[in-house]
């Protein structure tokens, strides 16, 4: 948006208005402390509170990395954004009416303003027509699908606005053109219609489909998730993207979640409406989905606004997945765990299922047991890397030797690589004691060497490389296979090893 110079009353107005705390809690768990309130710093990796808002004084500071200023400034350095624009938000959030310097482009700006508004206002009132239409004759096949197969009762069916979009071409067209009267064009903005390819006029985008709203962190539907009742194709349909929905920006379930999260201090990401919605159901609000796109760098951070401990625990199909379609659907945030900024744990449900499955014949209390002993990401990789493995066979213990060197490359915290190398040297010692210095001093030489050369790309992760590249590490190797595959030779090794450290 070109935004002319907006008017100092205007600016004034907003900022009289605004609520720092209310701004900020959107973006950082805060707790209270006296008059102010604390939470980590947004501006840098803040291991312990450092962030204080005083609602007094309309004012933020970090007394680690020194960031401090009022919400304009709050808003404008988090998301990187002009002054203009920042204050033309919180103008709208607040109802402040906008003035310009230059009065001739302010009939512009307010059809550019309205245009939003009227999107949101747009999708509400369809929002509340699908919900009607499920308590309608029409949706009763719908209604019985969600309280039979799913198990939803009333209450949740309303507190996620479930509805039923008819299976008529034009029925919400002709609700919302022609009899509220909505300007067609503002309809086909919103994603609701679509234009027909041959001839003239317009169609229901969702016919025949259960209706899912989706909402803003702030609890505004912005779009639609449509589930086909029948054997239509796609069995989901998402509305497209629009001037208020980039699925790649949005997680299901989060205007629901937040203040669950919160308390829990940890995020549940599932894979799909209807395991957010029974986990809900079940008591567990801290659950959201992402909308079948990999989880990437936006979405993780919205999550972060809610969780002091940045612990996000991923809960998908992951063993039928494998590494790689795990890395895949984990995406960018596998990068952010490997460099310490979010604790990432994979929740593996037995025999495959999903959430809402598993909570079928199971407590909402096994579910809880399963997030508890949910493994760390870089846990989960090691376990899936060594699954099936053995390590009494030379070749595969090669294998698995060089597969896990070069996952610990990938770690960019020292210490965190330390306690890994450890880890591995302990499983490959097999239980015994006396291997592991040698293994984790081998391993470390591996990934030191692996991290000072060019990176592989991630395709590449688990092509196998030669294992040493000197006559010593060559030796130790050797040395190594030879205690662990030959038991005739061990006790002759460790009586060598004995008399060398003696």
């Amino acid at each position: 948006m070109d935004v002319p110079r907006l008017h100092p009353d205007t600016i004034e107005q907003v900022k009289q208005r605004v609520d720092i705390v209310d701004v900020v809690s959107e973006h950082v768990v805060l707790r209270k402390r006296g008059k102010d309130f604390t939470g980590l710093c947004p501006f840098h990796d803040d291991k312990s509170p450092s962030f204080s808002v005083s609602p007094g004084k309309q004012f933020y500071y970090c007394f680690s990395c020194g960031a401090g200023g009022n919400a304009f400034k709050f808003l404008m350095e988090l998301n990187q954004r002009p002054f203009a624009d920042v204050v033309l938000d919180l103008a709208r959030r607040y109802q402040v009416a906008v003035k310009t310097l230059e009065p001739a482009k302010r009939q512009a700006l307010q059809q550019q303003l309205s245009l939003r508004e009227q999107l949101f206002e747009i999708a509400a009132i369809a929002a509340k027509f699908y919900q009607h239409t499920l308590h309608h004759p029409d949706g009763e096949a719908a209604l019985r699908y969600l309280q039979t197969q799913r198990r939803l009762e009333e209450g949740t069916i309303q507190q996620f606005q479930l509805g039923y979009a008819p299976g008529g071409w034009q029925t919400l067209y002709g609700y919302l053109v022609e009899q509220k009267r909505y300007p067609v064009e503002l309809v086909e903005k919103a994603g609701l219609i679509v234009p027909r390819q041959k001839g003239s006029g317009y169609y229901d985008r969702f016919r025949d489909r259960l209706m899912i709203p989706i909402q803003d962190a702030q609890g505004r539907v912005i779009g639609f998730g449509g589930r086909s009742l029948g054997d239509e194709q796609p069995k989901y349909l998402n509305s497209p993207e629009t001037e208020l929905f980039d699925k790649g920006k949005v997680l299901y379930g989060l205007s629901q979640a937040k203040a669950a999260i919160a308390k829990a201090d940890c995020a549940v990401l599932v894979e799909g409406y209807f395991d957010v919605i029974a986990l809900h159901a079940a008591g567990i609000a801290n659950a959201v989905a992402s909308l079948g796109t990999a989880l990437n760098v936006v979405q993780v951070r919205l999550l972060l606004r809610y969780t002091e401990s940045k612990q996000i625990v991923l809960n998908f199909d992951a063993d039928a997945a494998g590494v790689k379609a795990a890395e895949r659907a984990i995406g960018e945030a596998a990068d952010m765990a490997h460099r310490g900024e979010l604790q990432l744990r994979v929740l593996t449900i037995p025999e495959g299922k999903d959430a809402d499955d598993y909570l079928k014949s199971n407590t909402a209390a096994d579910y809880q047991a399963l997030i508890d002993a949910a493994p760390l990401w870089l846990d989960w990789q090691i376990q899936q890397l060594l699954k099936d493995t053995n390590l009494r066979q030379a070749d595969q213990f090669q294998q698995a030797t060089q597969s896990v060197v070069l996952l610990l490359g990938e770690i960019a915290n020292a210490d965190t690589r330390t306690h890994y190398i450890r880890h591995c040297a302990e499983i490959f010692s097999q239980g015994d004691s006396r291997l592991v210095p040698l293994l984790a001093e081998n391993l470390l030489a591996q990934v030191r060497r692996q991290r000072r050369s060019p990176q592989q790309p991630k395709s590449e992760i688990h092509v196998a490389k030669p294992w040493s590249t000197n006559a010593l590490e060559q030796a130790e190797a050797a040395l190594l296979r030879v205690f662990i595959h030959s038991s005739d030779c061990r006790q002759a090794i460790v009586e060598a090893l004995d008399e060398r450290d003696s």
